[in-house]
């Protein structure tokens, strides 16, 4: 069978031949300028696969019309790139009420297998894509890649355009902020008049036209269409599919009285997403309900979870908690940051975790989900603002070497209590968290938790609140969005991350400034995770490599990170 970096070299030629730019098409108004016979402009936003099970897996493009009206799109499955050997094929009808989107649940497919897809409206033809659906009963092991935070504006998809040339992928997982929804002038957009990528729409995302053509802008891009055209995607919203720290009923930069109601935004938001990404519905009557479980045959039963939409109770403020004489009530806060009335994901998604957690029989229990859920707690001191993070690690140092050298102060500093910050992580909603950890060791069960959301790559320990070892959580950096590089522009990104592991405890590894993704390869005896990075995100012209490998063994006397 055809090897992936064949078909990837035929699928970026046919690609090109589209008239595909760097900069893209905002591709929600269309024109009738390089139109065949077919009466359509062509399929301009590439082609995608999704949620695949072990018999089945959606498939996904979007046509670009001519005129406004009904399309009627063909679709074929095969086992060979060149289409002749045809398995699986159909109609479905498209039209503006779908933006012109197509899905399609090819059934009847056999298990672990590669096979290729198309779609044709009369005499044009889209690119050939390529999926696989799930392995079932024992398999060797398995590959998945792992993003998040593509930011448009921020700079080029080169992570995307690695990973596309990978081979051995079973499943890309992207969790979460696939799009962002601010307006040009927002967030990351420094480069973006030079790079050719200032968003469209210009203005802030409120209507469903609105993310609609920024999801069209995103998926005009060659590298997104490359490896979403390589692999089946499975995917979880964060918040910037919708709004910045969304929660259940608003966002932190909602403001009803001049966007209007916040329940019509995430309506026009989810709907844009269920349009454009290869995702199955698992209710049709509950669009924001999307948490559901994938195995992978015997080795890993993958659980994506929603920890935005459906269940989050509204995040903390840090400011909320000094009064009049400045004086911040700690105990208060702690207490709040724990409260069992606070909810990340609900009473019904933890139910149904729980019922998926204890009834499979895979090696290895794995939660894809958006926010870091290992403990990221910093020194009362800095929290506080007595001491900075870097004051900090080398007091820490200095005390380590001398003890005779640290003033009270400085003593009290280190003997104080560590206080999470990041409230919009599981930091932020703490009984969850250890509901979550109690229900894995219930069960007895190997965890390994995925995360984003930050922009930076992590590795920590997952420890409960009585310090108990209960996995192990791997965060990838981002896409294209900045990390932490620009609070310390004067600093050896080394030294920062260093800085990170010194200051927080159960962290075990840290990379502050580079964009990259993860490749976590599983089998019966262990998870391993490979952090790739590219050099840059502000030109085509990029080269990427595997800085780090951490790895995680299967068993109660294992469950923390090692070295590979």
């Amino acid at each position: 069978m055809e090897g992936r970096r064949t078909f990837i070299r035929r699928m970026a030629a046919s690609t090109a031949l589209l008239g595909v730019g760097a900069t893209g098409l905002s591709g929600c108004t269309s024109t009738a300028a390089g139109m065949g016979d077919s009466g359509v402009a062509g399929f301009r936003h590439g082609v995608a696969s999704g949620d695949p099970l072990s018999d089945r897996v959606i498939l996904w493009t979007r046509v670009t019309p001519a005129q406004a009206g009904e399309v009627a799109v063909r679709w074929q499955m095969a086992t060979d790139p060149a289409m002749q050997q045809v398995i699986a094929h159909g109609s479905v009808i498209t039209s503006a009420q779908k933006d012109y989107t197509v899905k399609v649940d090819a059934a009847g497919l056999l298990p672990g297998h590669v096979y290729y897809y198309q779609f044709a409206v009369d005499s044009e033809k889209s690119v050939v894509g390529r999926t696989k659906t799930l392995a079932r009963g024992d398999a060797r092991q398995v590959r998945l890649a792992v993003f998040s935070c593509s930011n448009y504006p921020a700079g080029y998809f080169n992570v995307y355009a690695d990973a596309a040339k990978q081979d051995d992928i079973d499943a890309a997982l992207h969790i979460g902020d696939y799009i962002y929804e601010y307006e040009s002038t927002g967030y990351a957009c420094g480069n973006a008049e030079a790079l050719g990528r200032v968003s469209e729409p210009r203005d802030l995302l409120l209507r469903m036209d609105d993310y609609r053509r920024r999801y069209a802008q995103y998926r005009s891009d060659p590298d997104l269409q490359a490896v979403h055209a390589a692999m089946p995607f499975i995917t979880v919203w964060d918040d910037h599919e919708i709004a910045d720290d969304t929660w259940r009923d608003g966002s932190v930069d909602h403001k009803a009285s001049k966007y209007g109601p916040f329940e019509l935004r995430k309506l026009a938001a989810l709907t844009a997403y269920h349009e454009w990404m290869p995702i199955r519905v698992p209710d049709m009557s509950a669009p924001d309900k999307i948490y559901r479980s994938f195995d992978f045959g015997g080795i890993v039963s993958l659980h994506m979870l929603d920890t935005r939409l459906i269940a989050r109770d509204q995040q903390l403020m840090m400011s909320s908690y000094y009064d009049e004489h400045k004086h911040f009530d700690v105990e208060k806060y702690k207490q709040d940051v724990c409260s069992p009335r606070r909810q990340m994901i609900g009473r019904e998604q933890m139910a149904w975790l729980e019922g998926q957690v204890s009834r499979s029989n895979a090696r290895w229990q794995m939660l894809g989900q958006q926010v870091l859920m290992a403990r990221m707690e910093y020194p009362t001191a800095v929290v506080m603002g007595e001491c900075s993070c870097t004051d900090y690690s080398a007091l820490k140092k200095r005390a380590a070497a001398d003890p005779s050298c640290v003033t009270p102060k400085e003593q009290r500093w280190l003997s104080a209590p560590t206080l999470p910050c990041y409230l919009d992580s599981w930091d932020g909603y703490q009984a969850d968290r250890e509901q979550v950890f109690e229900m894995m060791q219930k069960h007895r069960k190997n965890l390994v938790v995925l995360a984003g959301d930050t922009h930076n790559a992590w590795a920590s320990d997952l420890r409960d609140a009585q310090g108990k070892q209960i996995g192990v959580e791997f965060a990838t950096a981002s896409v294209s969005s900045p990390g932490m590089e620009g609070a310390y522009p004067d600093r050896d990104p080394e030294d920062v991350a260093n800085m990170m592991v010194d200051l927080i405890e159960p962290l075990y590894y840290a990379q502050t400034s580079k964009r990259g993704y993860m490749i976590v390869t599983a089998s019966h005896e262990q998870v391993r995770c490979d952090w790739r990075f590219v050099d840059t995100v502000l030109k085509h012209d990029y080269t990427a490599a595997t800085e780090r490998s951490l790895r995680v063994r299967a068993g109660p006397g294992n469950r923390r990170i090692e070295e590979c």
